[in-house]
């Protein structure tokens, strides 16, 4: 398993990484945000390089971006003893980490996640790709970077929006493993959580996961609650020129899963009201297309299917969770017409 290493001062991870490790080269990756707001908080500690930036955002997450950082790769004549240091959130670490993972077989890289998403779930566990067609991450791998240093520093440099949207995997993460760190976190408002001790958690238990089953054959499946039916509205919206983010579709996701465990005597009532409550108190309602089969279409290609069966992950309990449960297009029905009655 990669280091993981968490400092309040973003300068400090960069000043104790720097003295382990020694590179021909290092390039510094960052998109039109963090280039303005986070590069400058390490800059000084980094050792000589390159800084090559990007234009941000889930709509860029393609193969023409990716053509780009090869080329500038290329120009720069990085060679396999090359270090490739990713400043941003989760769409650039997914995009800059398969560039450095299939740029002449596989090169070194870092992530530095700048993100709330990012640092509690995105730069944790390896997965790296891109969207292609309109189907989000569709095209990857998965590769571990050598290191991931973490600093909620960056935190500050958010807009509320990402913050939030952020904020829908560590929820995820509590409903999944850990009923006392979930009455925790509902008693408080997205303003007032301790972002420190929600990180530890998030990534204390996720790499508990991936360590146990790293290609996602099994127990790392539960990872995907909120993800089928969150992927596809995410999706959708991209594919139509009106993103949302991803925290936002997850989100919405989760209830309308959370009424499926429902309907399927995996949650209490109660427990779901508990999770509806608390998720419509952070997100605003999302408009879910009336032709509900062009989200049902994004479902199918959803990667956790098998042959012609849509498989979710789900609560079983607040705390625990299942993993390839076979849901059928009227509970897909009736979960999106319940997403859409909790807010009206």
């Amino acid at each position: 398993m990669p280091q993981i290493v968490i400092r309040q001062q973003p300068t400090e991870l960069i000043t104790d990484f720097s003295a382990r490790v020694t590179y021909s080269q290092v390039v510094v990756l960052a998109d039109e945000n963090t280039a303005q707001l986070c590069y400058p908080l390490v800059k000084a500690a980094l050792p000589p390089h390159q800084l090559i930036t990007i234009k941000a955002g889930e709509e860029h997450k393609n193969l023409q971006t990716c053509q780009q950082i090869w080329e500038h790769l290329t120009h720069l004549s990085l060679d396999r003893h090359s270090l490739v240091l990713i400043i941003g959130g989760g769409v650039l670490g997914d995009m800059g980490g398969f560039c450095a993972a299939t740029y002449k077989r596989g090169i070194d890289f870092v992530l530095m996640p700048t993100t709330l998403l990012a640092q509690a779930d995105a730069s944790v566990g390896g997965k790296l790709g891109i969207d292609f067609k309109g189907y989000k991450n569709h095209i990857g791998v998965f590769c571990e970077p050598l290191a991931t240093l973490i600093s909620p520093a960056f935190l500050k440099t958010l807009p509320q929006r990402e913050l939030r949207s952020g904020f829908a995997e560590v929820i995820k993460h509590c409903l999944i493993s850990d009923r006392p760190m979930w009455e925790v976190l509902r008693k408080k408002d997205l303003h007032h959580q301790d972002w420190e001790t929600l990180l530890i958690h998030s990534i204390d238990f996720k790499r508990g996961v991936v360590a146990t089953d790293p290609k996602e054959n099994g127990l790392r499946k539960i990872l995907n609650f909120g993800h089928t039916v969150g992927h596809a509205v995410e999706s959708y919206f991209l594919e139509n020129g009106n993103r949302i983010f991803h925290g936002e579709a997850i989100a919405a996701g989760m209830i309308a899963e959370a009424a499926i465990a429902t309907d399927k005597n995996l949650l209490k009532n109660s427990e779901c009201d508990e999770i509806v409550t608390y998720i419509k108190t952070i997100y605003p309602a999302i408009t879910i297309p009336s032709n509900r089969k062009l989200i049902i279409d994004l479902m199918v290609q959803d990667k956790k299917n098998k042959g012609n069966k849509i498989l979710m992950a789900l609560p079983d309990g607040i705390g625990k969770a299942r993993w390839d449960v076979e849901v059928n297009l009227e509970e897909i029905n009736a979960s999106l017409n319940y997403y859409e009655q909790c807010y009206t």
